[in-house]
């Protein structure tokens, strides 16, 4: 089984209402504007989760290769998930997160 398969779709943030465009470079895996996600993967990309409850951003992670790396946490069932963040991800909902640590 592939550990990752590559999707990149619009959606509609489950969280906050907005459209979410494709990424274009890469998978688009949560919500620019708040940061929310929704727990559909066991591998990034795969659809094969049975939860999909709203991964809430917890924290920031900064990895010297990835850059950020934000930190979630499933609403559901309290899964920890983390993904690198985007370039047209809210810089202000990140500096917020990493005020938590």
């Amino acid at each position: 089984m592939r550990k990752f398969t590559e999707i990149d779709e619009e959606f509609i943030c489950d969280n906050c209402g907005k459209e979410v465009p494709k990424l274009g470079y890469s998978c688009r895996n949560h919500c620019p504007h708040c940061l929310h996600s929704k727990h559909v993967d066991v591998n990034p990309g795969d659809r094969s989760e049975e939860c999909h409850g709203i991964l809430e951003p917890i924290g920031i992670e900064i990895d010297s290769k990835k850059g950020y790396v934000i930190i979630f946490k499933c609403k559901k069932c309290g899964m920890i998930r983390k993904n690198k963040a985007a370039k047209d991800d809210n810089m202000e909902e990140i500096i917020k997160l990493s005020a938590r640590h």
